[in-house]
Parts: structure tokens; sequence; C-alpha cells
């Protein structure tokens, strides 16, 4: 059985003093986002809303699968390798594979990728650069969306709100 708050309270710790790519925003506060964008789909699984809590933990700390899967269980330690860049690959080789395991992720696994995208894409503003640079990363993040946007989640989100926030995300940066 998963806990949410242990899994929040092990990627509060593992994240502590870490702040995003942008250089202000905390990893922590983008976790906060991403749980509230499951939560939005409506997402109500643990080891859904356990796994969004420690997606970026192999990633960005010294946390391993193992590690998250002795702690937390097999189901959610799949989810999060699956939304994992590989950095022990040259990043080309990282992004082709990276695409790979995306395309062929599990529904559980996209739907955190999901949340993930749209926490990204929406904090772009908050690092306080050109518009320019926001068109960039919405354009990065745009290929990861048409390899997860396709989910059928059945009864384990409802993916209206994620598309219509697309959808909007779109009409901004296709402005600008």
């Amino acid at each position: 059985m998963t806990n949410v708050v242990d899994a929040r309270d092990f990627a509060k710790k593992k994240h502590s003093g870490q702040l995003r790519k942008n250089g202000k925003t905390t990893t922590f506060s983008h976790l906060k986002d991403v749980v509230k964008n499951l939560k939005k789909m409506k997402v109500t699984n643990k080891d859904i809303i356990c796994a969004a809590w420690l997606h970026d933990t192999i990633e960005d700390t010294d946390t391993d699968f193992d590690s998250i899967k002795d702690r937390f269980g097999k189901n959610v330690a799949k989810i999060v390798v699956s939304v994992t860049k590989d950095n022990r690959l040259p990043k080309k080789q990282r992004e082709v594979k990276y695409s790979k395991d995306l395309k062929s992720s599990s529904t559980k696994a996209k739907l955190v990728k999901i949340a993930d995208i749209l926490a990204n894409v929406n904090d772009a503003p908050n690092a306080g650069k050109n518009t320019k640079w926001e068109k960039q990363q919405f354009v990065k993040k745009s290929k990861y969306w048409n390899y997860v946007a396709d989910v059928k989640p059945g009864k384990l989100a409802e993916i209206t709100w994620a598309k219509s926030e697309w959808d909007k995300l779109q009409r901004k940066y296709s402005t600008k």
C-alpha cells in the first residue's frame, strides 16, 4: 500500500534546497503543481499521486529505482522510471530513449507526464526570462505532449481539463 504523505515527505527531503533549471522555482513547488494538476484531472489513484511526488527523484537526486521500489512498491517505481530521463546517457541518446519510453509508457505514467508538462509550461513565465525563451520551453514540451496526449485513462482520470489547459497554452504561445 502506497502512502501519499510519505511520498511527499520523501520528495521534500530529497529535493531540499533544489531549484528548477529556471533558478527561481523550488523543485518541491513544482512537485506540488504536478499533484495539483492530477487532482484537477480527478486522479485519486494513490500509486499515480505517489509517483507524481517522486517523479524527479531518480533524475535529480541520489535516489534509484530500487530505493523507490523498496519504500513505495514496484508499481510506483515503474511509473517513476517511465517518466525519468537516463542521465547516464549522452544527451542525444538520452532524448531518443526518453521519447521511446514515453510513447510506450503505461496509462498511469502518461497521466503523471501530462501533469508534469502542464506544470513545466505554466511555470516558464516565473523564470523572468523573455517570451522567446518561454515559447522555446513550450516547443520542447510539445513533443513530449504528443507522445502522451493520446492516453485513454478510463476511470483513472478525466483528461478534459488537461487538454483544455494545453489548448490555452497553444493559443498563448502560437501568438508570441
